[in-house]
């Protein structure tokens, strides 16, 4: 049934009297700061910013479902995921179906704030996250943008609200402390309290009063609300409603259908719970829902690992769930296992080359030791060789095919892989599907012409040299400083002018770049290689074991030495790199 408006207010109401909540099938909040301001743009406007699905619940069945509240504080980190509410006895509820990002956003506009991690800092570093709250500029032009924007709204620090320069910022969430019936008269003693005067008062009292009738009068929520009870019937309306949508994909779909159908465990919070444990393993690694949902699929030996609707009964979800502390126990382990080779989600650049190794784990259930004991250290190194050798591949081994390669690479764990990793194995079965791991001439040139930008470096020099530390512990370091490139001080060097461009270029590649432990590193920063060699092994013996170690070759004095010392060194490491990549 069809319902042709209410007030922003009066959904917001809803919200706080949970009489609107969220059913488990629903996501997380995932918009953007600047889509909740272009939602509020569209409201100030006058714009259809769309209907709303409502699946009315009735109060004896309110109790068979798990409920979830709306994000009202926002926080990337800490609390980027909706409420639960637990179990509602015996009570009429409204759960939103279609709607809920738009109205999260109108419920952290007008009673919360946003916390998003700041470009360039560390997830680790609380002042990363800081809390804004939505404000709207009473002074801005009212003319449109390029985008159609008119009103300027923006997430701010709170203590900007007032006069900010020739900007008069305004708390959104203050026009629902004004009354009804004296809602002019405040406003504009508001405005009087902030010294605006002629142009400037009618310009803001103008914008202040759209924003009180858009959220406060104006009958702009339309909704359609849906009365069966059939749960099927709702999990079909769901999907119809948001598989057009963005960015919600297919197998977030699936995921809100697989979470819902759980008998024991809170699915949801399991799911989002494991997730989180998984990042905070290690800064860089971004593991998601999806990747928790593909790996259930993938250990329990589900017939397929696609994300396709014949998947996901309640047969196979229930196998999901029952064998839910085996998955995972075993994806600590893995996140934990690339903590210890120092990869990250910037080094895998797909995270899903891990399941064939979490599946490996599943089915080995390898004590809490395992990432640590000297017992397991040679199946780790194959394991690590296998992982890094499928990451240097630069044709891209996780890319199309993926599923039929999970399923095959499985059969052979499943069949093989009782005692070790059983790499060898796993190789001739990607080579069969034309994703093997050998390297051509061509493609050893390629590695050893790498640039530090790629993605593929850190695990390039990890196995190169693979006695240094887990990359937490561990940088890349330039051999000869970056410092010393600049065009000025090439050319004081002697360097002529048409060579500068080639000498910077060489700076950067794998030739004049090495791992060091990072205390160790910061000893060094800008000091040349032979001057620091000179400090850190002052004895012959320890020079030439670390230069012996580091395929440094003949380190020469000066920078005029530089290109030879490329050379060389370009050469050793080429002729070391076949032997590496290509060994199982």
């Amino acid at each position: 049934m069809h319902h042709p408006g209410g007030t922003i207010e009066a959904a917001l109401n809803g919200i706080e009297s949970h009489q609107f909540v969220l059913p488990a099938i629903q996501r997380e909040f995932v918009w953007q700061p600047e889509q909740v301001c272009n939602l509020f743009d569209s409201l100030m406007q006058g714009f259809p910013f769309g209907e709303f699905m409502y699946w009315k619940v009735e109060a004896q069945n309110s109790s068979q479902y798990r409920w979830y509240d709306f994000v009202r504080k926002y926080h990337e980190k800490n609390s980027p995921h909706c409420p639960e509410l637990g179990v509602v006895h015996n009570r009429a509820l409204t759960a939103v179906l279609d709607g809920q990002q738009r109205l999260t956003a109108f419920n952290i506009g007008l009673k919360g704030s946003m916390a998003k991690k700041l470009p360039h800092l560390w997830w680790s570093n609380p002042s990363a996250f800081p809390e804004r709250v939505l404000a709207l500029d009473l002074l801005a032009p009212t003319e449109p943008d390029e985008e159609g924007r008119r009103y300027q709204f923006e997430f701010i620090d709170e203590r900007r609200v007032g006069s900010d320069g020739d900007r008069l910022w305004y708390h959104v969430s203050n026009i629902l402390d004004i009354s009804q019936d004296e809602s002019g008269p405040q406003m504009m003693e508001w405005l009087l309290a902030q010294g605006l005067q002629s142009d400037e008062l009618s310009r803001g009292f103008r914008t202040l009063d759209r924003l009180f009738r858009a959220i406060r009068v104006d009958p702009v929520v339309a909704w359609y609300e849906e009365t069966t009870q059939d749960i099927e019937r709702v999990l079909q309306i769901f999907i119809r409603c948001n598989s057009g949508g963005t960015p919600l994909s297919y197998s977030n779909l699936l995921l809100s259908i697989a979470v819902s159908q759980w008998d024991k465990l809170d699915a949801r919070a399991e799911v989002h719970g494991l997730v989180d444990e998984l990042n905070d393993i290690r800064d860089g690694l971004r593991f998601n829902a999806d990747f928790v949902l593909k790996a259930g699929l993938m250990l329990t030996d589900i017939a397929s690992v696609g994300f396709r609707v014949e998947n996901f009964t309640h047969k196979n979800m229930a196998i999901l769930e029952e064998n839910w502390q085996g998955i995972k126990a075993a994806l600590l382990t893995t996140a934990q296992l690339m903590d210890s080779f120092g990869y990250d989600s910037r080094t895998i650049r797909a995270m899903n080359a891990l399941l064939p190794i979490a599946y490996y784990l599943y089915r080995k259930q390898p004590p809490d030791s395992y990432v640590t004991s000297d017992q397991f250290l040679e199946d780790r190194r194959t394991i690590k060789n296998w992982l890094t050798r499928s990451i240097l591949k630069q044709s891209g081994i996780w890319g199309s095919g993926l599923d039929t390669l999970l399923t095959a690479l499985r059969e052979v764990i499943r069949n093989l892989g009782e005692a070790e990793f059983p790499a060898q194995e796993l190789g001739r079965v990607m080579t069969q599907r034309r994703k093997g791991l050998e390297f051509q001439d061509e493609e050893i040139d390629d590695l050893a012409d790498m640039r530090i930008s790629d993605s593929r470096m850190f695990p390039l020099l990890s196995m190169l040299f693979p006695y240094l530390g887990a990359r937490g512990s561990t940088d890349i370091d330039h051999v000869f400083p970056r410092t010393r490139f600049t065009t000025t001080r090439l050319n004081n060097a002697g360097i002529e002018s048409d060579a500068v461009e080639q000498w910077q270029d060489w700076s950067d590649r794998l030739a004049n770049l090495q791992l060091l432990d990072s205390t160790v590193n910061n000893e060094k920063r800008a000091v040349m290689p032979a001057e620091w060699l000179d400090t850190h092994c002052p004895d012959p013996q320890s020079r030439q074991a670390y230069v012996d170690r580091h395929l440094l070759g003949d380190v020469p004095e000066e920078m005029a030495g530089f290109e030879r010392f490329f050379t060389s060194r370009r050469e050793a490491l080429r002729d070391r790199l076949p032997q590496l990549v290509n060994a199982v």
